[in-house]
C-alpha cells in the first residue's frame, strides 16, 4: 500500500477559528482523517506546512508512522520547528494511524495495547461568558446542572498583563469563590491562568484561593519557562497544570524532571500525535505525574471526549 495523495480541508464552523483536517489517500482504496490544532491567523501557514511535508510522503508506505514522524523532526524540521509544523504533523500522523486501523479492521486504540477504562470524565469549558462574580456562580451552576462533575475557568479579567494590581487578583479570587459556593465541595474546579502571570501573583493569588480547594491552577506562569513553573509549585498548596502550547516530547521532559508540574496536558493535535502523547506519558507515569490531554481546540476531540462521558 503506497501513499497517493495528502489534501487539507479548512473548515470554517462559523463561530471562532477555522478547523483544519488532513486526508490521505492510498492506492488500495482506503484514507484517513486527521486533525490539526490551529489558531486564528495561522490555519493558512499550518496548512502549507502540511502540504510541504507531503512531498516527502507521497508513494510512501501509510505504516510507517514512526519513520514519518522522525524525518519530519529531524530532516524537514532541521530539529527546529514551531507551532506550526508539530500541528501539520500532528493531523497527518491521526491520518496515518487511522488507515492503519482500517487495513488492519481494528480501532487505533487495539493496536496501541487495548483500552485501559470504558468511560472517561470530562470537563466543561469555555461556559464563563461573565466576568463579575455572581455572573460566574450562576453560570457555573448552570453547568453542573446540565450533569458536569468537574469546570474550568479563568477568573482574571482582562487585559493580560504578566504584572496584575490588587484589584484584578482580588477579583479572580472572588471569582473562585463564588463558582465554589455555587456548585458545592463535590465539585472540581479548574482554576485557568493562560500562562500570564509573574511568579509573585501567581503564587500570591493561588494562596489566596487555596481555602475554595481548587483542583489545578493551569498554566500560572509561561510554560516555557521551568524554573518559573517550579518556583510556583514549591510554595502553593494547588496541583500545577501545563503543557496544551507544548510541542513534542522534549519540554515535557523538562518539566517532569524538574519536578515543576503535577499534571501535563498535551494537545494530541499539536504535540506530535498518538504515539508522542504516549511516549509523554510514559515520562509522567514514571515520576507520578498524572496526564489530562488537552483538547479543547480540537474539533474531533472534543466530540469523542462526549461521547465517552
Amino acid at each position: 500500500m503506497k501513499i497517493t495523495a495528502i489534501k487539507t480541508h479548512l473548515v470554517n464552523p462559523g463561530t471562532g477559528k477555522n478547523w483544519l483536517f488532513v486526508k490521505i489517500e492510498t492506492d488500495e482504496g482506503l484514507h484517513g482523517w486527521g486533525e490539526c490544532y490551529t489558531q486564528a491567523d495561522r490555519d493558512r501557514v499550518i496548512e502549507v506546512h502540511v502540504h510541504q511535508i507531503a512531498r516527502y510522503l507521497t508513494g510512501r508506505s501509510p505504516f510507517n508512522i514512526k519513520h514519518f514522524t522522525s524525518m519530519a523532526y529531524n530532516d524537514f524540521g532541521g530539529k527546529r520547528g514551531a507551532m506550526d509544523l508539530y500541528c501539520a504533523i500532528s493531523g497527518i500522523e491521526h491520518a496515518l494511524w487511522d488507515i492503519v486501523g482500517k487495513a488492519c479492521n481494528q480501532p487505533v486504540y487495539k493496536l496501541l495495547g487495548g483500552a485501559c477504562r470504558e468511560k472517561i470524565r470530562v470537563y466543561a469549558n469555555g461556559w464563563g461568558g461573565g466576568r463579575d462574580p455572581k455572573t460566574m456562580g450562576t453560570r457555573a451552576k448552570e453547568v453542573i446542572d446540565r450533569g458536569f462533575t468537574a469546570l474550568k475557568f479563568d477568573p482574571f479579567p482582562g487585559p493580560w498583563r504578566s504584572i496584575i494590581d490588587h484589584r484584578a487578583e482580588q477579583h479572580a479570587v472572588n471569582c473562585v469563590q463564588a463558582v465554589r459556593e455555587a456548585v458545592g465541595p463535590e465539585v472540581e474546579i479548574l482554576v485557568e491562568v493562560h500562562r500570564r502571570l509573574a511568579p509573585m501573583h501567581a503564587i500570591r493569588v493561588a494562596r489566596m484561593m487555596e481555602p475554595f480547594d481548587p483542583f489545578w491552577y493551569e498554566e500560572p506562569v509561561s510554560q516555557e519557562n521551568v524554573s518559573e513553573m517550579k518556583q510556583v509549585r514549591d510554595r502553593i498548596g494547588i496541583p500545577i497544570a501545563t503543557g496544551e502550547r507544548l510541542y513534542l516530547k522534549f519540554p515535557f521532559f523538562e518539566l517532569v524532571k524538574n519536578q515543576a508540574v503535577d499534571i501535563l496536558q498535551p494537545d494530541i493535535c499539536n504535540a506530535g500525535g498518538i504515539t508522542e502523547l504516549q511516549k509523554i506519558g510514559a515520562m509522567a507515569e514514571a515520576q507520578h505525574v498524572m496526564m489530562a490531554p488537552h483538547n479543547t481546540n480540537s474539533a474531533v476531540g472534543t466530540v469523542a471526549s462526549l461521547h465517552l462521558d
